[in-house]
């Protein structure tokens, strides 16, 4: 299912984020009009790519660090979950997709 709102293409991604199938490490791969997408789950929901922009490793199989970053497996490269900004300064960029809890269910925007 998806709608449109603001010129951007909403995709409802689940009706609760209890049935997200998450990992032990509060992240998920969900598939979003024929895309894989990373969620991660940190206070906040966050949707950023599915593999790191470095050298291509899952990035659900990385973990959340303490200061809330998401952290690649391969070379453990941290980026922002809010801006995708590489904070661990070797200037890559995570590419991440607004999402919205919404009365009907989790939206995320392609």
């Amino acid at each position: 299912m998806s709608i449109f709102f603001s010129g951007n293409k909403w995709h409802k991604v689940a009706e609760f984020v209890s049935e997200i199938q998450w990992q032990d490490n509060n992240l998920a791969v969900i598939e979003v009009d024929g895309k894989k997408i990373t969620l991660a789950k940190h206070i906040e929901l966050y949707a950023v790519a599915y593999k790191c922009p470095h050298a291509g490793a899952i990035m659900a199989d990385g973990y959340i660090d303490g200061m809330g970053n998401i952290v690649c497996p391969l070379h453990r490269y941290k980026f922002s979950l809010q801006k995708g900004r590489n904070v661990s300064g070797e200037g890559y960029y995570l590419k991440t997709f607004p999402i919205e809890i919404r009365e009907d269910g989790i939206y995320v925007s392609l």
